[in-house]
């Protein structure tokens, strides 16, 4: 054998044999990523199944995991071995050790969502298959730092509580609009994100956190809604994705209200609130910016285009996007 193919030998077997960088080594760390993955996975599935008070079963995890009978018998004793989960029967359970690490998953989900949407900007509609991938890779401290970092939020982008650090969850007392009362004002607290499908039909329509509504006829195939200013139709299986709280405290503003979006050119007008669905960068910008209630403001110049436009504030002309002078609500000035 020649000297060069000596060399090569050498240089292929360090390649793929070198601890860290090599090609087994590599595969090895891949290996327990996928399981790790596949193990998170099962007690979530494990967590929503009791959260909605049912045991999960080898079937429904086929369903979850889209994992072959062999490869589930093999992780579901290793996650018994482990403490994590109890057979009984043909059901599983989490135990609370199973219970606790599922909901630091469900935490890094939630958190990473939120950091999506409201730090980068991300639409809400893709936040969810984001977060599915990088709950995996957030190490404990990761979270732990996500979280301070925003502040310790309590709910993500879709109104779902976001466990504690301890894995405490707080659930709100809230009711899907399908068994909400005719004429009862209700602001929006959580839009279901699954399916996606749902999902991306409420987005679709308009529908946000914060928004109060009140239904203005139900039957059996359809809700129409009111914000009183836009009307919503809505099949009642959808609507039951749809969650509120009563607003009677919401108090009614005594002029009308409308987006900074909206306000005619040589309008004044006063800034009344941000949206309250907007969280994250975009409110501290507005309001580091001087978007806060009481503050005078009147559009200074329109592009060609219309989008974004210039706005006269506090002294100091600032170009909005039409997606951000949207979350702006205001009250024209005479």
């Amino acid at each position: 054998m020649s000297v060069a193919w000596v060399i090569l030998l050498l240089v292929l077997l360090i390649a793929g044999l070198a601890p860290e960088v090599g090609v087994l080594a590599r595969w090895r760390r891949r290996q327990v990523a996928l399981g790790r993955e596949q193990a998170e996975n099962a007690l979530k599935h494990l967590l929503s199944q009791a959260s909605a008070g049912h045991a999960a079963s080898l079937s429904s995890l086929q369903g979850a995991l889209r994992a072959g009978d062999r490869t589930l018998l093999a992780l579901t004793e290793r996650l018994e071995r482990e403490g994590l989960i109890r057979t009984e029967g043909t059901e599983f359970r989490l135990t609370s050790e199973g219970e606790r690490v599922a909901l630091q998953v469900v935490r890094a989900h939630r958190l990473w969502e939120l950091y999506l949407a409201d730090e980068l900007g991300v639409p809400v509609g893709q936040v969810h298959a984001k977060a599915e991938r990088a709950e995996h890779q957030l190490s404990p401290a990761d979270v732990d730092r996500l979280s301070a970092a925003m502040g310790h939020p309590d709910i993500d982008p879709h109104g779902d509580p976001i466990p504690g650090r301890d894995g405490a969850v707080v659930m709100p007392d809230r009711t899907p609009l399908s068994a909400w009362p005719v004429g009862a004002p209700g602001q929006i607290v959580h839009l279901e994100d699954e399916p996606p499908l749902a999902y991306a039909q409420l987005a679709a329509l308009g529908l946000r956190l914060g928004q109060v509504v009140h239904i203005v006829d139900a039957t059996a195939t359809r809700i129409g809604l009111s914000d009183g200013e836009n009307e919503y139709v809505l099949a009642p299986m959808l609507a039951g994705n749809v969650h509120v709280v009563a607003a009677a405290g919401v108090a009614a503003p005594a002029e009308p209200v409308l987006r900074l979006s909206d306000l005619p050119a040589g309008s004044l007008a006063e800034v009344v609130a941000l949206d309250p669905g907007l969280r994250g960068f975009m409110r501290r910008r507005l309001l580091d910016l001087g978007f806060t209630p009481g503050a005078r403001i009147r559009p200074d110049l329109t592009t060609f285009s219309g989008d974004p436009r210039a706005y006269r504030l506090r002294g100091t002309t600032i170009a909005l996007r039409r997606d951000q002078s949207d979350r702006v609500l205001v009250r024209a000035v005479a």
